[in-house]
């Protein structure tokens, strides 16, 4: 018996070990791009996704203000930020299979679905790159504390699929375009090679995912009649609830499709409210 895509999806976001649930999201993402190699699309189904997702027992969570600040002219630094970069990938595996299961009574089509499943497989890679890096440094992920509010965005955006594409992608992904040259920079002069590599790659695909945000988000708005640059500072302005921070990476946000007069208007307008920054 044929499995929904919303099947798929919850067992992944259930699965409470970071490489087993990279796994399962690769093996799943394999399934979806054989059925539409084929011509077939899955059924996407319909599905009750957890408010969280399941997690290992470590990394322990903790309030963004526990968490030891990272300094990366170290090599435990620099294990501190890359631990804090797999603990943002294994949230955006979840971010991304949460999507496809969690606003099925928006009926959207087989593009939107090719495009997190993905989204998702790629995150799944990421997360296993800074997994690897981590472990040829001598560490391993949930060696250190991490964020305990990471998966704010997506319950404060569980019943807004255009919230969801607002802040998840098109701000919190975003951000990680502006923020990605300054540490692969700390990592090359270092001399750690595999660590460069690796942020490359997730620098290189993160704009598609900025860019699948952007198209979706735009694609709503034009059925639903309404002004995309307005709805979006409305909804950042509703969920994320903090300025947007420069320095922008202004030519890879471009490049996404995201132009200026959406976020610049943001880091200037948007009161700050306490424990909101981004995810990256």
């Amino acid at each position: 018996m044929t499995r929904s895509l919303s099947e798929l999806a919850v067992e992944v976001l259930t699965t409470a070990d970071g490489r087993a649930k990279t796994a399962l999201s690769h093996a799943h993402a394999a399934l979806w791009r054989e059925a539409r190699a084929r011509g077939e699309v899955l059924p996407v189904g319909t599905a009750r996704p957890p408010l969280r997702p399941a997690r290992p027992e470590r990394p322990e969570l903790l309030p963004p203000r526990d968490v030891p600040r990272r300094r990366p002219g170290s090599p435990q630094g620099r294990i501190a930020l890359l631990h804090a970069l797999a603990h943002i990938e294994l949230n955006a595996v979840d971010l991304h299979w949460d999507i496809i299961a969690r606003f099925t009574e928006v009926e959207m089509p087989p593009g939107f679905y090719d495009d997190w499943v993905k989204a998702a497989d790629e995150e799944s890679k990421h997360f296993n790159l800074l997994c690897d890096c981590l472990e040829t440094m001598g560490s391993h992920y949930g060696a250190l504390p991490a964020h305990a509010f990471m998966w704010r965005a997506a319950e404060d955006t569980a019943a807004d699929l255009r919230g969801r594409l607002a802040v998840v992608p098109m701000v919190l992904e975003a951000r990680g375009l502006d923020v990605t040259p300054g540490m692969i920079e700390i990592f090359e002069r270092a001399g750690e090679a595999q660590a460069v590599a690796a942020l490359k790659v997730i620098h290189a695909e993160e704009v598609g995912h900025v860019a699948y945000g952007v198209k979706w988000f735009n694609w709503l708005c034009g059925r639903d009649g309404t002004d995309p640059k307005e709805e979006f500072h409305a909804l950042v302005r509703r969920y994320f609830r903090s300025p947007l921070k420069p320095p922008f990476d202004e030519a890879r946000r471009a490049e996404a499709g995201l132009p200026p007069d959406f976020y610049w208007p943001l880091a200037e307008t948007v009161e700050t409210a306490p424990g909101t920054a981004g995810f990256r």
